[in-house]
């Protein structure tokens, strides 16, 4: 049976500029099931990151509800929408993010090294991962010893390296080439598939969204529910 893991419901985000109030969102609403791939589309501006945003804990909407694995994420307090963030979410950016200084090892598990983790038992949840996106030969190798597409796969695992009940995306291939960009698709899916990952990614590339279990369509701050 499957289960939703985020549920937003009249979701909206207004920016003011001192009397101009602008609809970032418009009553949204969509839910996304435990174990789903959704691809989150639209033209630019049209605000499917501010989407992503609100649904990952990276912004705090305007209005409206949002409830993920069972629970209410937008009254949290700093503090707790941090540690939820920690815990259960992941993310992967256009920007790889990684510490130049570290290598690939030492950028996936500083993550639950922050987390008190025990030294053994952090350095193996790194290497565990590190091999199921395919750069367990890279374990010692710097940031700028790898290509573009290795980088995303290192933010990639450190993404999941607390395995995290959900993958946020965010145009995660903008700053590929189109092999690398085609690789990184294949291994959401692969992760989708192997270890019933969640995940929840804006892109802009039809092909990509294709690639998903279903792509939810964004225009003009509101769903776009002709191509849904």
């Amino acid at each position: 049976m499957t289960c939703i893991i985020i549920g937003a419901k009249n979701l909206e985000r207004v920016y003011f500029n001192g009397v101009i109030k602008t609809y970032a969102l418009k009553n949204i609403s969509l839910n996304i099931n435990g174990g789903e791939f959704v691809a989150i589309m639209g033209p630019s501006g049209s605000g499917k990151s501010t989407l992503l945003h609100q649904l990952g804990l990276l912004d705090i909407p305007t209005k409206g509800e949002i409830l993920i694995d069972d629970e209410d994420v937008v009254n949290l307090s700093d503090d707790e929408r941090t540690r939820f963030r920690l815990e259960k979410l992941g993310y992967v950016f256009q920007s790889y993010n990684l510490i130049p200084e570290l290598t690939t090892l030492e950028n996936v598990y500083i993550t639950p090294m922050a987390q008190g983790i025990p030294t053994e038992k952090y350095k193996e949840m790194a290497k565990d991962i590190l091999n199921k996106v395919g750069l367990g030969d890279r374990m010692n190798h710097y940031p700028s010893e790898l290509s573009g597409g290795q980088q995303q796969r290192v933010s990639i695992a450190r993404a999941l390296v607390n395995k995290p009940k959900i993958l946020y995306a965010d145009e995660p291939t903008a700053n590929l080439d189109s092999d690398s960009s085609k690789e990184t698709i294949k291994l959401f899916r692969q992760l989708n598939k192997e270890i019933g990952q969640t995940i929840v990614m804006v892109t802009h590339e039809l092909d990509e969204g294709k690639k998903a279990d279903r792509i939810v369509w964004v225009k003009d701050g509101v769903l776009d529910t002709d191509k849904m």
